[in-house]
């Protein structure tokens, strides 16, 4: 696919206007003389009809205009030159101008090698001009073609707001001639990118232009948005989808029960509280969002090599149109991998002026070896930070186990709902009656003791209101 064939896969009949910066004309056989280099960019321009490896100008996707920018592969595989950098630094500097989203389509081998460091240091130009593009708060969303390696990967390509990929395609900072010779070919593919967290989604080309033009709208800009209104309960559980993450334990030798959802209304006790919040009939956070947000655009992965299946983030579009975050729990222990995607996922929202919702969900922070070696505590408290520092309306609604620390990270403090079939607690009932050394017969009690029902909590002030 060439850099023009790549534009109309996502612009089609909405149409480009290129743009070119002024030329700096190159010394003979550029910065260090490199003999022959005149000869293949002659060559290379021959065969592509390009005179750089990129072209970049303004678009439209799906009727949003955006800058496009797009890498010639057959142009000297896509290298980044001086020449080069100034076409990306005047791409990105369009797009603040302009006041645009900025689309990047990659297809790169890296660095050009005929002109050395001069060719290297590009990438610094790249990495500033994307930052002020962010400080601006405008949005940047690269699409992987085949390849992308290198340091177009590690700045134009990595270091966008949302990451897209085509399948199969080739995708690392390291080439293919550079890599250990027993090197898992999928760790630099696609979809084993994806797998890791360093790629959101991997879109086939022809649905391409559709999500573009999804996350173009979910993104803006836009002006100021209101807070994301506080979802419906959803009273018919049978009806919906609900998954097996949050099926019921059996507790019934500590007092516990968790078989089946007691009827509508709210629970007369912790213990019936607990058990509700712990039904497997009761709706989860997928069919919340379902309802919630028509169109959900994921965000893959905490960008340090891990995911989180038990946390759901990304953007979504309400059947309004009105674009909404959303940080969802799914009853799961919560890993670090979630909590730093959490993170991720609210302060992008908060730097677009997009509002957030949290639901949660969860027995607590994951307690494992691997947890605590993955940097739980320091995870956690990034969310904390994350949630404070928001500038835009964070609302949260509590749809089942609230557990300690790892739930209360996603909670907005003063803006924090609750369904009839949540609970609050500082610490799960059976772990807090295993701490004051009592039987596991009192643990019912225990719950009565910690007021973790709807009503209690919002006597408490916990939360604003009970929903449903």
């Amino acid at each position: 696919m060439t850099a023009r064939q790549a534009i109309a896969l996502v612009s089609g009949a909405d149409g480009f206007t290129e743009h070119r910066p002024p030329v700096r004309p190159l010394p003979a056989d550029g910065p260090l003389g490199w003999e022959g280099y005149d000869a293949a960019r002659e060559r290379a321009a021959a065969r592509t009809g390009e005179e750089e490896s990129v072209v970049y100008g303004i678009g439209s996707v799906g009727g949003r205009e955006c800058v496009l920018l797009s890498f010639e592969f057959g142009f000297l595989g896509g290298s980044l030159g001086r020449l080069t950098g100034d076409r990306l630094e005047a791409a990105y500097a369009l797009a603040l101008t302009r006041r645009l989203p900025f689309v990047a389509l990659v297809a790169t081998g890296g660095s050009r090698m005929q002109e050395g460091m001069v060719a290297l240091v590009q990438l610094q130009r790249v990495a500033a001009a994307s930052v002020r593009l962010r400080a601006a708060g405008l949005p940047q969303i690269a699409v992987v073609r085949d390849p992308t390696t290198g340091g177009g990967w590690a700045t134009v390509g990595a270091g966008a707001d949302v990451v897209l990929a085509l399948p199969r395609a080739q995708v690392a900072f390291a080439g293919s001639r550079v890599r250990p010779p027993d090197a898992d070919p999928y760790a630099y593919s696609a979809e084993g990118q994806s797998a890791a967290g360093q790629v959101d989604a991997v879109v086939p080309p022809e649905e391409l232009a559709g999500t573009l033009a999804h996350w173009l709208r979910a993104l803006g800009p836009h002006g100021a948005l209101p807070a994301a209104p506080v979802p419906d309960a959803l009273s018919s559980p049978d009806a919906l989808p609900t998954g097996g993450s949050g099926a019921a334990r059996g507790l019934s030798a500590n007092g516990l029960p968790a078989s089946g959802l007691p009827a509508r209304g709210l629970p007369a006790s912790g213990r019936e509280a607990v058990a509700r919040a712990r039904s497997a009939e009761r709706p989860r956070a997928e069919a919340y969002l379902a309802a919630y947000a028509p169109v959900r655009l994921p965000l893959n992965g905490d960008r340090c090599g891990g995911t989180d299946p038990g946390l759901l983030c990304g953007f979504g579009l309400r059947a309004d149109g009105r674009p909404v975050a959303y940080v969802a729990q799914c009853g799961t222990p919560t890993r670090p991998a979630g909590y730093r995607t959490a993170a991720r996922t609210i302060r992008l929202a908060d730097r677009l002026g997009v509002p957030v919702l949290t639901l949660v969900d969860t027995p607590g922070a994951a307690n494992d070896a691997e947890a605590e070696r993955a940097g739980a505590g320091a995870a956690i408290a990034d969310v904390f930070a994350a949630v404070a520092a928001a500038r835009v309306p964070v609302t949260t609604l509590v749809i089942g186990e609230g557990g300690s620390g790892g739930a209360l990270a996603l909670a907005a403090p003063d803006n924090t709902h609750i369904t009839a079939d949540g609970y609050f607690s500082v610490i799960a009932p059976e772990a807090a009656t295993a701490i004051l050394k009592r039987a596991p017969s009192e643990t019912a009690a225990t719950a009565d003791q910690l007021r973790l029902r709807p009503q209690d909590l919002l006597d408490l002030g916990v939360v604003r209101s009970i929903v449903g």
